[in-house]
C-alpha cells in the first residue's frame, strides 16, 4: 500500500490485477484501486474534483480530470475516512498513476490541492 499526507489529507492506495476483464493477446490489461481519504484537519473537507495522470510502461500517457470520484462529492468531518474502488485499462502489463484532488475547507470555502502519490500496477506474472 502507498500512502501520502498532504494538506492535513491522507491519501491511501491499493492496486489490484483484474485477471478477468485483461485480455493480454489484445494487450489489453485491466487494474482496480482502492483509495482511503483520510481527513486529519480541524474542519470538515469536501472532495471537489479529480485529476488523474496515467503512464503506459510503452509511453502513452493520459490525463483524466472530472467532478467527484465515483460520481460522489464526499464530505469529510475530522478524523473521517472515504473510501472508493475505481479502475484503470492499460495497453501494457505495466503502468503508474498519480494525481490530485480539489478539496474544500468547509469553514472557510477556500479550496487546496491534496496529492494523490504515485502508485505503481503491475501484472503479476511480471513480477519476477
Amino acid at each position: 500500500m502507498i500512502s501520502k499526507i498532504s494538506e492535513g489529507v491522507q491519501i491511501s492506495v491499493e492496486t489490484f490485477y483484474q485477471d478477468e476483464y485483461s485480455h493480454p493477446v489484445n494487450s489489453e490489461y485491466m487494474f482496480a484501486y482502492r483509495i482511503t481519504i483520510e481527513n486529519h484537519n480541524h474542519f470538515s473537507v469536501k472532495l471537489l474534483r479529480r485529476h488523474w495522470f496515467i503512464y503506459d510502461s510503452n509511453g502513452q500517457n493520459r490525463e483524466v480530470e472530472g467532478e467527484g470520484v465515483v460520481g460522489m462529492q464526499p464530505v469529510l468531518e475530522p478524523g473521517k475516512q472515504f473510501q472508493y474502488v475505481s479502475g484503470c485499462n492499460l495497453k501494457t502489463e505495466i503502468g503508474r498513476m498519480q494525481g490530485t484532488y480539489l478539496m474544500e475547507n468547509l469553514n472557510s470555502l477556500s479550496t487546496f490541492i491534496v496529492k494523490i502519490p504515485p502508485f505503481q500496477m503491475v501484472a503479476p506474472f511480471k513480477n519476477n
